[in-house]
């Protein structure tokens, strides 16, 4: 397996290099963040390990880049800080894991494996459907090149519904994803269908958001 370690503290860079080549891992190094997008962005690599502090172009933007150019190789971070937003920031961006320093080198290369065979399938970290799009990271939703404005629970269930693109979800399962319980009414379900059509479809004429009688709902991938 082909690891690109992106570090820009050489010291710590070699011996990752060493300690991961010992584990039978082929490993190529970049120290600053230009070299490592290019390197990740050219090369079959199976998994990269991406410091957040480099100096040219930061760990979040070479992420960042790699999932817009649908680039989904799976990343684990490393971080001097130990904050939970540094952490949040860099898994919204498309991260898969994160480790704060000092780490254990053990649970490094137990992550990794976890991560390879996890694999490395789609992780946008924004979601589209069509000219719809929503940000998690910037709690931010768009139609057509306007803003739309959803309450907290609109847009979870928004991203529930684009996380799984023409699916049919039932009203049991967007409760136990959406609301966190099965005792709800399920016909808030509808309710706030309803709410999220008048946002999303209704004013742009579309229709995206659709009733599969007797089994839930789906939310088209082309956007309606």
């Amino acid at each position: 397996m082909r690891v690109l370690v992106v570090e820009d503290e050489r010291r710590m860079a070699a011996a990752l290099q060493r300690g991961l080549r010992a584990e039978g891992f082929a490993v190529d190094l970049a120290h600053d963040g230009e070299e490592g997008l290019h390197l990740a962005s050219t090369g079959e690599y199976d998994i990269v390990v991406l410091d957040i502090m480099l100096p040219r172009l930061s760990g979040y933007n070479v992420c960042k880049r790699l999932r817009e150019a649908e680039n989904w190789v799976p990343v684990l971070m490393l971080s001097a800080k130990d904050g939970e937003y540094d952490m949040a920031d860099g898994l919204d961006l498309g991260a898969d894991d994160y480790l704060t320093k000092p780490f254990s080198y053990v649970v490094l290369v137990a992550r990794l494996r976890a991560l390879l065979r996890r694999g490395g399938g789609r992780r946008p970290s924004v979601l589209r459907a069509g000219d719809l799009t929503l940000d998690p990271a910037r709690r931010l939703v768009r139609r057509a090149e306007k803003t739309v404005d959803l309450t907290p629970r609109e847009f979870a269930l928004l991203e529930f519904l684009m996380r799984h693109p023409d699916e049919v979800v039932s009203k049991a399962e967007i409760l136990e994803h959406v609301w966190d319980t099965y005792d709800t009414d399920p016909n808030v379900v509808e309710v706030y269908v309803g709410y999220l059509r008048r946002k999303i479809d209704a004013p742009f004429g579309r229709g995206a958001l659709q009733t599969v009688r007797g089994a839930g709902y789906r939310l088209a991938s082309d956007g309606g």
